[in-house]
This record gives C-alpha cells, structure tokens and sequence, in this order.
C-alpha cells in the first residue's frame, strides 16, 4: 500500500442547483392569490485549500472522485431550497494544481490558499421571482444549473530548505538521520530511500527543514531511475546539498564525476521548469559539497585529494561522517547561515490583485456560426447567456419553452441567425457539440396586437377587475330567456311542417 503519494488526478464535481418551484397561493376566499414559488438553492463548491495538518495526497489517492453536495429545490409559500455546503479538500504546503494537459492552474503556497477546482450550479429561479406585471401568474420555473466537473491533477512539491541530492547509496538517508530527529530506512543497497525523507535540524538557535531526495543516476531528467517522480522536490529549497559518496566501490565513479554528473541532470531539468514568485532560478541557488564516509581511512585519502578541485570551483566542502558524526556540527551551522540569508533575501510576498476585464463594447455575449456536419449545415449558437438559459428551461413544458424563446429574442440571437443567412427551418444548436440542444428554428412573427393573445404566463381572470351592475346581470338574464323561447319556437315550427318525418317508417 502506498504510504507517500505526491501525484494524483481529483475528479471534482460541484453540487447541482436546486430546481426553482411553480407554486400559486392557495386561501379561501382567494382562488387566486398569486405564484408563491421559492427559489433553489445553489450548489456546493469543490474548493482546494492549504492545510498545515495534511502532509500527503495520500486521501485523494483512496479517493479521487469527489462531489460537493448539491442545493435543494425550492417550495411554495416563498420558501427558498437550502443552498449546499461548500467541500473543502485540505491539500499540502506546496501542491500544485495543474490541468490534465499540463497547463498550471495554481501554484498553493501558504496556510490557507485555495481554488476552486469545481464551482457549484446556480440554483433556479421560482415562479414568484418570474413574476411581472405582463406576466402575472407563470405557471413555470427555471430549473437548476448542473455543478461544474473537471479533472485536475496535483503535484505535491515540498517545500523545505535544504534538498540533499546524490547518487544511490551516497548517504544522504544516514545525514538526515544524523542530525535531525528523522529516521528513514537505511540499507546497504541501492534506491534504498522511495520517498523523500523530511528532517527538522536545530543548529543554535536556527531551525532549519532538510529533504532527502531519492538517488538520481544518469538521465534522471528524462525519467530514468526515480528522477522524475522526485526531482519536483528541489524545486522549492533554498540550499543544495551534494552528498558525494567517497568509499564507493564502483571502478568507473568518484567524487568528482559524480558532482558533474548530478550537476547536469539539475540543469537539465530546471531548463522545463518555471520559477514564479519572484524564486531564485535553480541553477544560481548556493551549493554545498559533502564529502561522506570519510570514517573510512581509502574515503578521507580520497577526500583530501578532491577537495582542493572542488574548493577551485567555488563550492564549500565539508568532510563528514554519519558513523562517527565527524564533521556534521560545522555542516549543519554552515546551513544554518545560508538559509537565514536565504530567507532575508527572499521577495515579500504580494497582495493578491484583483484583475478586472470589463467586457468589449461590442461584445454580444454568444456568437453565430455557420457549419457543416455530413453535408447538412446547421448554425451553432455559443455563448454563457444562451448556454445558462437553455440548461435552466423545462422543454416539457411549453410556457417555459416560450419564455425561453423570448429572452432569446431579446438578446438579439434570431437577429443574429438572420444576418448569418439562417431561414425558417434550419437547424440551431445551443451548446457545446457533445451536448448542444439542437431544434428547427422558427422565427417569431412580428404582428399587430389584435392577432397575438395574451403574453406568455398571463391569465385573463386576473386582467378583468370590473364587476356587473344589477342591471347588466338582469339585462344579460332577459337576453338568454329570450334566446332560450326562439330557439323552442324554431324547435316546434320544424317539428309542425315534418322536417323531423322519417320516410323509412311512413
């Protein structure tokens, strides 16, 4: 079972927005107290946030599919469903938040720093809030939006001060060890270390976090070995640490070879790299020189013949041994140093600006596009307004489906179809490709008042407020007795003359 994971794919899912309800007021004496319909509530959002108590992406590794909880649908009597908690996942110091391509979506760095990864859909809206004085009594409601769903992926890139890099074997899991209170496995193999090992050092009254990166061997930055799933990890550390192994039994390695060999694999990978917030690049960050297992009497006479070379470069030596700790309270002193300077030298960090794109002038919110799919051609409509309104409509039915035709009208999308030479007929899309509404457009027709009944969701029992006067109501009473006495009179006036004689029977 794994017990260190630093890269997972979450499959986030945002809560789906309650339905909005078609409701009418209902008291005696008042058949028709008006719409009461609630609005439903929004749906949660996935939210990725720093937690200083999480150290691993091991939960997510268990579980990467999650889903925020959803709103509920509204009520009659002006009750608004409940609106769904947001899920907040807790997530490392450090994790990087990409898309399934690559691309960064968010850099977290700090307690508290959070994206969304899915928001929530927008709750409908009830037939109380449809209300207008045109349209009095709707006798629909706007459904609720479906919560966002996307994939990301996330790279845990720890973030500690001193990164120890080297060969297999070097020692560096037997240096954390000895000098920080971490104990990671030791073994006399090779890719002993799978993980990175954290360590806490305390030199005076410095303290100080030391990682371990697993060995790296040649052609680490093209993925051999472990260099891949571990180089991430030096990314973010102030101080690195060449622990070069100078008792080592191989005939074609030493010292000095080894530093080149790790040197050029760090630049090559820091050449795919990009540093933001202002970091130093990972070429120019201060080095130190180990030399390790000097307990042994061929490695310290090995030791003091590389050291003058090194020393000619321009990197500081220390000659140390994690069996006998010789050496190591000078180290870890030394380290000390740089990382205060370090973090004195290091950007203070910014507020977050708030950037406002405002929309163009001429922007109409969706486009119109003309295509062709298997020799039929059909016009796709695109935009957040249209997509929105087509999700929210109840195509089943029809009051919303006009109401949904008018607010398309309003926008300007039948003009728009008409300037792009669309006819009564052709097929429209609203949408994505993989998930568009598609239908045959039929313009609406402009016409005179005395053609067109009532607007859509209005009742003409609410629109006549007058009352009959006696005398109206006698006057319509003597009309329907006189229509009732012609129409017996014609009745027996046929009946005399035969009209109702059957030939058959006579």
């Amino acid at each position: 079972m794994a017990t260190f994971v630093d890269r997972v794919v979450l499959h986030a899912t945002g809560g789906d927005g309650g339905h909005g309800c078609a409701s009418i007021h209902r008291e005696k004496f008042k058949p028709l107290a008006g719409p009461d319909g609630g609005n439903g509530g929004n749906g949660g959002s996935v939210i990725i946030q720093v937690d200083p108590q999480v150290t691993t992406l091991l939960d997510f590794h268990h579980l990467p599919h999650r889903h925020a909880p959803s709103g509920t649908q509204g009520m009659g009597d002006h009750r608004s469903g409940s609106t769904g908690a947001d899920l907040v996942l807790g997530v490392p110091d450090g994790t990087v938040v990409k898309s399934p391509d690559g691309e960064v979506l968010a850099d977290l760095v700090g307690v508290g720093a959070q994206y969304v990864a899915a928001a929530g859909g927008r709750g409908g809206l009830g037939n109380a809030a449809l209300a207008s004085p045109r349209r009095k009594a709707p006798g629909f409601a706007l459904l609720g939006e479906p919560g966002e769903s996307h994939d990301v992926v996330l790279e845990l890139k720890t973030i500690a001060d001193v990164a120890l890099v080297g060969y297999p074997s070097a020692g560096k899991s037997s240096l954390v060890a000895a000098i920080s209170a971490a104990r990671p496995k030791i073994a006399d193999y090779p890719f002993t270390t799978l993980v990175p090992n954290l360590g806490v050092v305390q030199a005076g009254s410095a303290r100080y976090t030391v990682a371990d990166v697993p060995g790296l061997i040649p052609g680490a930055s093209e993925g051999r070995g472990l260099g891949l799933e571990f180089l991430r990890h030096v990314e973010r550390c102030a101080v690195l640490v060449h622990v070069l192994d100078c008792a080592t039994l191989e005939p074609d390695r030493d010292p000095l070879s080894d530093l080149d060999v790790i040197e050029a694999e760090l630049a090559q990978y820091a050449g795919d790299i990009g540093i933001e917030g202002g970091r130093t690049p990972l070429a120019e960050r201060p080095r130190i020189v180990v030399l390790n297992k000097i307990d042994v009497p061929e490695a310290r006479d090995l030791a003091e013949l590389v050291r003058p070379e090194l020393e000619a470069r321009g990197l500081r030596v220390f000659e140390v041994s994690t069996a006998s700790h010789e050496g190591l309270r000078p180290l870890t002193f030394a380290l000390a140093e740089i990382v205060d300077q370090a973090r004195k030298d290091a950007p203070q960090p910014e507020n977050t600006r708030v950037v406002l794109r405002p929309k163009a002038v001429d922007d109409a919110g969706f486009t119109v596009t003309k295509r062709e799919s298997g020799g039929q051609v059909y016009y796709s409509v695109r935009g957040e307004k249209p997509e929105r309104w087509v999700r929210q409509t109840d195509f089943s039915n029809d009051e919303a489906v006009g109401y949904l035709a008018d607010r398309l009208a309003r926008l300007g999308v039948e003009d728009r179809l008409f300037a792009t030479g669309a006819v009564a007929g052709d097929e429209v899309r609203i949408g994505p490709d993989h998930n568009a509404v598609v239908f045959d457009w039929e313009p609406t027709l402009m016409t005179g008042s005395e053609l067109l009944g009532g607007p859509r969701g209005s009742d003409v029992r609410l629109e006549d407020r007058s009352r009959p006067t006696r005398g109206e109501k006698r006057h319509e009473y003597k009309e329907r007795m006189d229509a009732k006495a012609a129409a017996r009179d014609e009745l027996w006036t046929e009946r005399e003359q035969g009209v109702w004689t059957d030939p058959d029977r006579d």
